[in-house]
């Protein structure tokens, strides 16, 4: 038994902690929101939304993994500079929200917890993770960030202590249902915006380079072909669906707990992911808020460098920079600065007088208009054997594709033009 786990845990890698990364405290506050707001009445998007997970991470993963560069490399090298140019500005847009959001959660968690001022955990916190990123070694870091993953077990022994009524969970789960407000369809932007994130994208192909340059498979990141075999798409393949479901059952759990406590006490009003905790105090216990509050602060550690990171990735792709966390700061000065400003920018923004459910919400429309064209290059991408050789998009990963890409458009621009009615 001992071994087998080892040898399961050694399969986890880039896909697992991107899946992780999808439940930052952002992802929280949505799927918080969504119990509260809606009690049940969306928890059949987490079962909706997985394939497509699966379908698109493999597809970053395996494009990664066969040209030996990230995403933004691709498309620099093969497509037009202009989209990757658009590309980019959206996705550091997108991702310094999504970071003060991050940030502004954790400082505000852990002040639930100990008595020190906003200001002061927001610039501790700060300047922690930028220490982690610029500082530790990539092998160290994919660890630390592997087990920091398993933060997120939090939230199944959380919802422990909800009682729920099972056969309606689970008639919730498989039953999609529509109500045709501002507010369901804004919503369920945000929840795909925050599942089906553009930075994951950048992500997961990034990280599998950087494996392969641990694994001495690749000398220099975004430079030469690794020699990989079916093995090897076998286990990232693996890895993935291992990573989506494991986040899936966590936004399942999330929504569930807000959903059978907050949302049946008539709270609404969870503008961040610490609201849903300090509202969960009185319903379910000191410990279940105890346990929730911690989440926040493990997965926003967990998730800031990732956004950070995928920001500094696709900059220097764009550029041409060296780039890579297996890489000093000498090594790649470029790359490190653009993650430092990113995690800097994130944090000026809570000083901002912007509200933090605005934020929250500007960073998945943003998420909603970048996803649908940067999908359209990822299934073309997908699709070309000069780029791929013969490790393309089969049947299932294009048709997934397709509908994730049109449906996410259709919500997109759905919930922008209801911003005007």
């Amino acid at each position: 038994m001992g071994k087998s786990l080892k040898r399961f845990w050694k399969l986890l890698g880039p896909g697992f902690v991107t899946g992780a990364a999808d439940d930052d405290p952002s992802g929280i506050a949505t799927y918080s929101q969504t119990g509260a707001m809606f009690g049940l009445g969306q928890l059949w998007l987490v079962l909706f939304s997985y394939p497509f997970m699966v379908a698109v991470q493999e597809m970053c993963g395996r494009i990664g993994l066969v040209t030996g560069k990230g995403l933004a490399g691709v498309i620099r090298k093969y497509y037009s500079r202009r989209v990757l140019a658009i590309a980019v500005l959206l996705l550091i847009a997108a991702n310094v929200i999504n970071i003060g959001a991050d940030l502004g959660a954790m400082a505000a968690s852990l002040q639930l917890l100990v008595p020190v001022s906003f200001a002061g955990l927001l610039c501790g916190i700060t300047a922690f993770t930028l220490l982690l990123q610029i500082f530790v070694p990539y092998p160290r870091y994919a660890r630390f960030l592997k087990y920091l993953a398993l933060a997120l077990i939090a939230y199944i022994i959380t919802a422990l202590f909800v009682t729920e009524n099972w056969p309606v969970v689970f008639k919730a789960l498989v039953t999609p249902h529509i109500e045709f407000s501002r507010e369901f369809l804004f919503n369920i932007a945000a929840f795909l915006g925050t599942t089906i994130s553009p930075y994951l994208f950048f992500w997961q192909a990034d990280e599998e380079v950087e494996e392969e340059l641990v694994h001495h498979k690749l000398r220099w990141m975004g430079k030469g072909v690794p020699k990989i075999f079916s093995s090897d798409v076998r286990k990232m393949r693996a890895d993935t669906i291992i990573g989506m479901l494991f986040s899936n059952v966590i936004t399942f759990f999330i929504i569930l707990t807000v959903a059978g406590t907050v949302g049946v006490a008539g709270t609404t009003g969870i503008a961040t992911a610490s609201d849903a905790a300090e509202a969960l105090r009185p319903v379910a216990g000191d410990f279940a808020f105890l346990l929730f509050a911690l989440g926040i602060v493990a997965t926003g550690l967990l998730a800031i460098p990732i956004l950070a990171g995928s920001a500094g990735y696709a900059v220097a792709e764009a550029f041409g920079w060296k780039e890579g966390l297996g890489k000093r700061f000498g090594q790649a000065a470029g790359f490190y600065i653009v993650i430092a400003l990113a995690t800097l920018a994130g944090l000026f923004v809570n000083f901002s007088d912007i509200p933090a459910i605005t934020l929250l919400y500007y960073a998945a429309m943003l998420n909603g208009v970048l996803a649908p064209p940067l999908l359209i290059i990822i299934l073309f991408i997908g699709n070309n054997s000069r780029i791929l050789g013969n490790r393309t998009n089969g049947f299932f990963s294009n048709v997934l594709g397709i509908i994730i890409t049109v449906a996410m458009s259709i919500v997109g621009i759905a919930t922008i033009a209801s911003l005007f009615i």
